[in-house]
């Protein structure tokens, strides 16, 4: 059975995750904490990041962006980066939108202000760090609003890893209360038939010690 390294508020690994459960696929979740540096995980990825996909063979598959298109090659049912040429360079184009722009802009500081600055005693949150993920936040959902407001899942009519790739940033976001869904209805709408997938419900359930998430982060009409 395939191993997927992860820690819980990794948008990436949590994107991995959403893949493997929407292409059905049995995997066991190892959670590994990035900033112990283990000998062991590094040896997997040099890089010391988490996703690493550990397949049944024993090869070792690391970088978001090259574990989906790894998955989408050879698990292609059912496919979701789909389409024409133009299409698939839509869905590839908000991928990185995501796991880069949002990533660097909001997710990243979220997680590093009020996850390991808490956990890892590395002192108090920043609050500038925090005001200016909270700005851009409100940039990226004006964005996703205009996709939403044009098409029923964000790269097109059908749900593919863009609609995944937004989700494991938001649903980690979502985590600490952040967003103000009432502000952004339709935002909400495309989140909420995006939660109502099997695949996405699985994150749902995580916990972690001594963080409650938001009293609605698991409901799914919310």
């Amino acid at each position: 059975m395939p191993t997927l390294y992860h820690h819980w508020l990794s948008p990436a690994a949590r994107f991995v995750r959403v893949l493997l459960a929407e292409k059905r696929v049995d995997f066991d979740l190892r959670l590994e904490k990035e900033w112990e540096r283990r000998p062991a995980f590094l040896a997997l990825n040099p890089a010391g990041e988490v996703p690493v996909l550990v397949m049944d063979d024993g090869h070792a598959y690391s970088g978001v962006m090259a574990i989906a298109e790894y998955l989408e090659e050879v698990i292609p049912e059912p496919p979701l980066l789909i389409g024409d040429a133009d299409e698939r360079y839509e869905i590839r184009r908000l991928m990185g939108w995501f796991h880069t722009k949002l990533g660097t802009e909001v997710t990243r500081h979220t997680v590093q202000e009020k996850l390991f600055k808490r956990f890892l005693g590395m002192g108090e949150p920043d609050s500038e760090a925090i005001r200016c993920a909270a700005h851009n936040l409100r940039t990226h959902l004006k964005y996703i609003t205009h996709l939403a407001e044009r098409r029923h899942y964000l790269a097109g009519q059908q749900f593919t890893m863009a609609d995944v790739a937004a989700a494991a940033h938001l649903s980690v976001v979502d985590y600490f209360g952040d967003i103000a869904w009432e502000n952004w209805p339709v935002v909400k709408d495309w989140y909420v038939r995006v939660k109502c997938r099997r695949a996405v419900r699985a994150l749902l359930t995580d916990r972690i010690t001594g963080l409650t998430p938001a009293k609605h982060y698991a409901e799914l009409d919310f």
